[in-house]
């Protein structure tokens, strides 16, 4: 649980990272679209009007088909009773029904795909009275990322149901939940860096 609370923080963290990211472009949009006095006013590009596109949120999409799958196919395997919780070594230390495993399983990823309409659809209100100028972030490719971002906590919270399943299938685990969450946060990690890379690099480039 100290892991999922850490990633969810981290979680957190990158939503607003992303939100001070387009707070950033936006007020530097606004403020480079002012008339300067007896200068002409910087060329202006097409304004935004992002909508909604599906693309914004298919990470999530995949990822809550992926666990409904998942759950179809090991929910007749389980026993009535099923670990859910283990110990240092590995052992099982607290049970619930197989019904509220399933349940366990896929309520926080369509929570987690809800969220991520929420957040895509307060960018593109934010939006919609903002002009892109020359040098601004790519808002679509904005938006692509902090919809799909949510995909982090899913499969944090689905690689822990997916062990659960296997130990009360195959009595087996996967591997260690702390090893698997370092990776997940590495491999996030990279995606970031290089997204604010390209942000910056675009930022200098209009400028």
């Amino acid at each position: 649980m100290t892991i999922i609370l850490i990633v969810s923080l981290v979680f957190i963290f990158g939503l607003g990272l992303g939100a001070v990211v387009f707070w950033h472009f936006y007020r530097s949009s606004v403020k480079n679209n002012k008339p300067v006095k007896k200068e002409p006013a910087p060329k202006k590009a097409a304004a935004w009007n992002l909508v909604f596109r599906w693309k914004y949120i298919l990470l999530p999409l995949v990822l809550v088909l992926l666990a409904i799958i998942v759950v179809a196919i090991f929910y007749p395997q389980l026993t009535e009773e099923v670990a859910y919780r283990f110990d240092i070594d590995g052992l099982p230390k607290s049970w619930l029904s197989r019904e509220a495993i399933a349940t366990l399983a896929l309520i926080p990823q369509f929570v987690l795909v809800l969220v991520s309409i929420a957040v895509v659809r307060g960018v593109i209100v934010l939006s919609r009275s903002a002009e892109q100028v020359a040098g601004a972030v790519n808002p679509d490719k904005l938006v692509l990322f902090m919809g799909n971002m949510v995909a982090l906590l899913q499969i944090i919270i689905g690689f822990v149901m997916l062990d659960i399943f296997s130990y009360n299938v195959y009595s087996q685990h996967l591997m260690p939940l702390w090893m698997f969450v370092m990776i997940a946060m590495v491999l996030a990690g990279i995606v970031l860096t290089i997204f604010l890379i390209q942000a910056i690099r675009s930022s200098r480039q209009g400028g």
